[in-house]
């Protein structure tokens, strides 16, 4: 079954992961690319079979074909939500781009107004949703606003209450410049912490976040422990000191390229 010709310019790429959803983005997606198409936004959508074994790129094969929004991307073997991420990142072609469960918690329209919100902007912003009103049950609640705790012990200036909150959409150079390594749902919080470090502005959409209607949610209570062993490894070791000092020498060296074009 072939896909669609891919759309010309678009104006933002999402990339989707997509586990073993096929009780779920029948609807998601559909919804998803509909609310962007009726607000006159030129989507493509990287929806990504992140290794599933069910009939999950089937679907998804299945609305390519019938939407040119949607673009059908593989992954083999399940590494992770960040690989699924990763992966799809080298198939987006807009300027702007984000990310975004397949799960629908958060309203298409919402996503929407959030990218109405940053793309007038000059581009130097991280937007993102802030989950301000959750249907999760109270231990999720507590682990959540413990774990958004200890990320603002961490890095005190970052900007967020809820780091994990997508979708995210940033511009297509400053995710590239990020390097982001993350193969887990780590991915989150490296996007939000980098974005950090480059200076950009964290702008905060508040958005009533629904419960998953169908399909198994992949965040188990390891997924916490994983949190935060690697909230630590990343605030203490060398790694992000050495992505800092190549960030900088790249803006130098840019810097320097420009002053001299100008001469």
């Amino acid at each position: 079954m072939k896909s669609l010709p891919r759309i010309s310019d678009p104006e933002l790429s999402f990339v989707m992961p997509c586990y073993n959803e096929q009780e779920i983005i029948g609807y998601t997606i559909p919804r998803f690319t509909a609310a962007f198409r009726n607000a006159g936004i030129k989507l493509e959508l990287i929806a990504v079979d992140n290794g599933s074994r069910d009939r999950t790129g089937e679907m998804i094969r299945e609305m390519a074909a019938n939407d040119p929004a949607i673009i059908y991307h593989r992954v083999e073997i399940n590494e992770g939500y960040g690989n699924g991420v990763l992966s799809g990142l080298t198939v987006c072609r807009a300027p702007w781009v984000g990310i975004i469960p397949c799960d629908g918690q958060v309203d298409a329209e919402d996503v929407v107004a959030l990218f109405d919100a940053i793309k007038t902007t000059d581009g130097n912003v991280l937007g993102k949703v802030r989950r301000r009103f959750r249907m999760d049950g109270l231990w999720r609640k507590i682990v959540s606003v413990s774990y958004n705790l200890m990320v603002r012990v961490l890095w005190p200036r970052l900007g967020s209450i809820d780091v994990n909150g997508s979708p995210k959409i940033l511009p297509r150079e400053a995710i590239e410049a990020m390097d982001l390594k993350s193969k887990t749902w780590f991915l989150d919080p490296e996007i939000v912490i980098k974005a950090h470090y480059m200076g950009l502005r964290v702008l905060e959409f508040n958005v009533f976040a629904r419960m998953r209607g169908n399909g198994l949610s992949h965040v188990r209570v390891g997924t916490c422990w994983e949190f935060l062993r690697n909230l630590m490894i990343f605030r203490f070791s060398p790694a992000m000191p050495k992505w800092r000092r190549k960030l900088n020498s790249t803006l130098k060296n840019d810097e320097t390229q420009a002053a001299a074009i100008s001469h």
